[in-house]
């Protein structure tokens, strides 16, 4: 299998840890990078050895020798630039959340489907090892039929992100980290949910700083969320099924695994790993390889739910007077 040429558009703090798992993945390469401030982009560059650097948008696209462009601008810009490279002819690997609005969503796949170019969210936690390793477990009935999961993730430090508290450029707790748990569940349980509900914390005129979120999968299986940017708690999921658990921290950067059954006998399952991006970028260059213009696993049905999810709860939130835009 050739190389894939990949270019990143924006110098986000993410960049480096994409670049290290491109690095670390068996047929990336990173040809070029571009930023709106090209002394940026130089600078990155320089640090990260990416040979090549464009000081627009348009002009990495426009790069013939790239092949498919990473999008890791902030939230709102995440439509216009995914647009932009599909336009262009690229194939697009977009990091989550994918856009803001179930439309935007849709129109990028229909372009995508209709000039054949391949177009994924990028949700690492679904490509890990300990992921793969979770949907066997379940899948065997170790654990019995799944009846809960609950879901925790603490994320300090986002004053970091100049735009975390600005709800119209895509910031807040759901935004940032929702798409983790509920695109994690529907793909080891093979499920989308059926019904949900939840509330949230954010001061006026700033988007929300915790949130949780109570769902139901399918017919048979409950789950709860909790996404925190204010409290040090714990970051783990617990999928619970009738004849046992499987606990996975931090899981969506997971390298271990515990599965308890009858409360009592615990096996602990261990995933050492150079880079936790290296897999999704795999699984990408084996889409490209085969001509898929969607993935398998995360496809526009997966993407689609969970934004549907989130545009949803925001516009209650909004409606309730729970959050403002300013």
């Amino acid at each position: 299998m050739k190389k894939i040429n990949y270019g990143i558009l924006s110098t986000a703090s993410i960049v480096p840890r994409f670049v290290a798992g491109v690095n670390a993945s068996q047929h990336g390469f990173v040809k070029g990078i571009a930023s709106r401030s090209i002394e940026k982009a130089k600078l990155l560059a320089k640090e990260l050895a990416i040979p090549n650097v464009y000081g627009s948008y348009e002009a990495i696209c426009q790069d013939s020798e790239i092949e498919i462009i990473y999008v890791a601008t902030y939230n709102k810009a995440h439509y216009s630039a995914a647009m932009l490279a599909l336009k262009n002819g690229k194939h697009v690997l977009l990091e989550k959340p994918f856009c803001l609005t179930v439309k935007e969503a849709k129109e990028l796949f229909a372009y995508a489907k209709e000039h054949n170019l391949f177009i994924m969210e990028a949700q690492k936690a679904v490509f890990l090892p300990a992921t793969l390793k979770v949907k066997e477990l379940i899948e065997t009935g170790i654990i019995g039929k799944i009846r809960y999961v609950n879901a925790s993730s603490s994320h300090l430090g986002v004053e970091r992100i100049k735009w975390f508290d600005s709800l119209e450029s895509g910031g807040g707790a759901l935004f940032g980290s929702g798409t983790y748990p509920l695109e994690y569940l529907q793909f080891v349980l093979g499920n989308q949910f059926s019904s949900w509900t939840g509330t949230c914390l954010g001061k006026p005129n700033q988007s929300d700083s915790q949130c949780t979120l109570s769902l139901k999968l399918g017919e048979d299986t409950l789950a709860t969320i909790f996404i925190t940017t204010l409290v040090d708690a714990p970051s783990a999921l617990t999928i619970y099924g009738e004849k046992g658990s499987i606990t996975i921290p931090n899981y969506w950067k997971a390298t271990e695994l515990t599965v308890t059954i009858n409360g009592e006998e615990s096996e602990i399952f261990k995933f050492p790993m150079l880079s936790e991006f290296a897999y999704e970028v795999d699984h990408v260059n084996n889409c490209l390889e085969k001509g898929f213009i969607q993935s398998p696993w995360m496809s526009e049905s997966v993407t689609v739910s969970t934004i549907t999810i989130i545009e949803t709860m925001y516009q209650e939130w909004i409606g309730n007077g729970l959050l403002t835009i300013k």
